[in-house]
């Protein structure tokens, strides 16, 4: 029998065809697809032709069609929708794909090839996406090892597979942490919680198998827990679950895992001759060095610490109001936040969220997108992965751009966050193809469903990393959309942030639930008033992560990061009441894979960008000037990795920013 996978896929717009695809399908597609894929590289490898652009570094992009397929399908609902087998799969998959990649970044024939044609480089006559291309190919190589000879060469191999195994059992030991504690609610601690809180919990309840409500470790439902339970002591046995996740003692302990995983990156560090994997790993970013990372972190750290403690002192004085002794805990913070923002800006969740309907928050993201940049969006009826998936057709002047699938409810089978994926990039060689984008988010399902603010902050950040996909224009795969510097890729989705805060697009999208009547003007002036209230907290609890990261990878791998991280959180004097965003064992931006590794502080550095990006279009003729829009997609969004990040920036903006632009954004220092 054909397998679904491998064959032509004839649905519209070449959309896998998930209703014919079975668990039992993803092994035997990827073993025929590793060999096809090794014969594809022995022949690169092996060809008696002069070693040039065409039958070498083309040949290679050409490479590996199948194998794209395959892991493109399969990881997409290994991580939305997982099961057992699935996760069995991963498991399996991880030493295969791991040894199958090395193999061909070790290969010494193929790599003289490449070599060969970069010595060359001034004689031949490249176009400047071609010479990027070849930059980048050879770059890639000798990174990962290929120059390495013998012994080192073999433990670079096994370091690969190790990782590659220990970042996947990672993954899974959080996502069994998230998915198998839950904390059954009676119909007497279900008081004083607004009701989008009380119906996430009963659908929960219903998701788990329980006879009533329940809480769990879903981020679109612990935190408005934290934010609205008057029983304090529910508070602290929800908050104590969500940290501990992957810190529980058995087979899902996270901690010994991150500890290895950290040797082993110092390890591969240190075979290809850098002194640290933080200096490896940010040589390729926009910040190059761990110096220059510390320095930007800590000129935000001392505002953001100086305002969290003038902020604890104030919670801390209404908790004792409540008759509460005692310090301020981390689980009282989000509650006693929540009843200040109410008191000062006459504003909270419970009376927000009805106007910020998910549909409508979708169509507020298109319409942007629409005066932005011409982009039409219209639903498309085809199979996918899962009932709560949708998709829509995006055009342009009548012209196919792409394929956009939104992914938008939290369940036990997808794992916590945020994000976005490309099943398939823009490229225009060996054939023209458009790109297939899936935005994954995990907001709380109701009838309808609604959002937090920051629920439809994070629908807008990765509909616009989902933008830098669907706008890329360049010819080779390995340089479209988002494949670009680390510390880059997040100045799209955040920028497109700020277009939520736009006046004109609440007034007209931000509709109530029951009534259809838009957002009153009054309310609408207190939600951007009261934008960037609690900022000392978030920026605290981001930036002690960022810095624990950095800590993690730039000396000596420590045996013990728990108390590593113990140690830099003393040292940078951390509010008692604040934790990390991601402590160790939960920190799966930084163990589940290399991609944020010494690189959690990216999200940071994009903002620096962002915030002076926006205040172009302020600066300029408003949220929707054409000229920057136009400035926008020519210079970032559709130019993806063809040219240094930087550069483009400079191109855009015509000059680099500096951190008062992000420190004003937030509300840290005097705009």
């Amino acid at each position: 029998m054909t397998n679904p996978i491998l064959t032509e896929w004839n649905t519209p717009f070449k959309i896998a065809p998930f209703s014919e695809i079975s668990d039992e399908d993803f092994a035997p597609a990827l073993e025929q697809a590793m060999g096809v894929h090794n014969a594809q590289i022995d022949a690169i490898a092996s060809a008696t032709e002069t070693p040039n652009f065409v039958n070498t570094i083309e040949a290679l992009e050409a490479a590996g069609e199948q194998m794209d397929k395959v892991l493109s399908v399969f990881y997409s609902v290994a991580g939305a929708d997982s099961n057992p087998r699935r996760e069995e799969l991963q498991r399996e998959f991880s030493p295969k794909l791991s040894e199958h990649y090395s193999g061909i970044s070790s290969n010494k024939t193929l790599f003289r090839r490449v070599a060969d044609i970069w010595n060359r480089r001034e004689e031949l006559d490249l176009t400047d996406e071609q010479k990027r291309v070849l930059f980048l190919t050879y770059r890639g190589f000798v990174r990962a090892g290929a120059a390495l000879q013998g012994e080192q060469d073999t433990r670079m191999q096994e370091i690969k597979a190790r990782l590659a195994l220990l970042g996947t059992s990672f993954t899974q030991n959080l996502l069994a942490d998230e998915r198998d504690w839950y904390m059954e609610l009676s119909e007497h601690d279900l008081l004083g919680l607004p009701d989008f809180v009380v119906s996430s919990a009963r659908s929960a309840g219903q998701e788990k198998g329980s006879d009533g409500p329940v809480v769990t470790l879903s981020r679109s439902l612990i935190v408005p827990f934290l934010q609205f339970s008057p029983r304090r002591d529910l508070r602290e046995k929800a908050y104590r679950a969500w940290v501990s996740r992957g810190a529980n003692g058995g087979e899902t302990d996270n901690r010994e895992i991150a500890a290895e995983i950290l040797g082993l990156r110092q390890e591969r560090a240190k075979l290809l001759g850098y002194d640290s994997f933080a200096e490896y790993k940010l040589e390729t970013e926009m910040a190059r060095t761990p110096d220059r990372v510390r320095d930007l972190l800590m000129q935000v750290w001392e505002p953001a610490k100086m305002r969290a403690d003038a902020d604890a002192e104030t919670l801390t004085a209404m908790m004792q109001d409540d008759g509460v002794n005692g310090p301020l805990e981390a689980w009282d913070w989000r509650y006693y936040a929540e009843k200040r923002r109410k008191a000062e800006h006459d504003l909270d969740e419970a009376s927000l969220k009805p106007y910020l309907q998910l549909n409508r928050m979708i169509e507020a993201a298109f319409d942007c997108a629409n005066r932005l940049f011409g982009l039409e969006f219209q639903p498309l009826d085809v199979p996918l992965y899962h009932p709560d998936c949708r998709a829509w057709e995006v055009t342009r002047e009548g012209r196919h751009i792409a394929v956009f699938i939104g992914d938008y409810f939290a369940r036990g089978s997808k794992r916590s966050g945020a994000w976005c994926s490309a099943m398939r990039s823009q490229a225009k060689f060996p054939v023209e193809q458009a790109p297939i984008v899936i935005n994954v988010c995990n907001f709380a399902k109701g009838d309808p469903a609604l959002l937090s603010y920051d629920d439809a902050r994070t629908l807008f950040h990765e509909f616009g990393h989902a933008l830098h996909q669907m706008l890329s224009n360049v010819t080779y795969e390995s340089i479209s959309g988002t494949s670009v510097a680390r510390d880059f890729v997040e100045l799209p989705s955040q920028l497109y942030e700020h277009w939520l805060d736009v006046p004109e697009v609440l007034a007209e999208f931000a509709t109530h639930a029951d009534t259809g009547e838009p957002m009153p003007r009054e309310m609408l002036g207190k939600v951007l008033k009261a934008a960037n209230f609690d900022q000392g907290f978030q920026t605290v609890e981001y930036v002690a992560s960022a810095l624990v990261d950095l800590a993690f990878h730039e000396g000596d791998a420590p045996d013990d990061p728990i108390a590593k991280q113990a140690e830099l959180l003393n040292e940078i004097g951390m509010p008692a009441a604040i934790g990390m965003r991601h402590a160790t064992p939960h920190f799966a931006h930084v163990f589940a894979g290399d991609g944020y590794s010494s690189g959690y502080y990216s999200y940071m550095w994009s903002e620096v960008m962002d915030a002076d990006a926006f205040a172009a279009f302020e600066e300029a003729g408003g949220a929707f000037d054409p000229e920057r829009a136009k400035a926008l997609e020519d210079s970032i969004l559709s130019t993806g990795g063809s040219r240094e990040a930087e550069e483009l920036y400079l191109e855009f903006r015509g000059r680099l920013p500096g951190v008062e632009a992000l420190l004003k954004g937030r509300g840290l220092i005097a705009a």
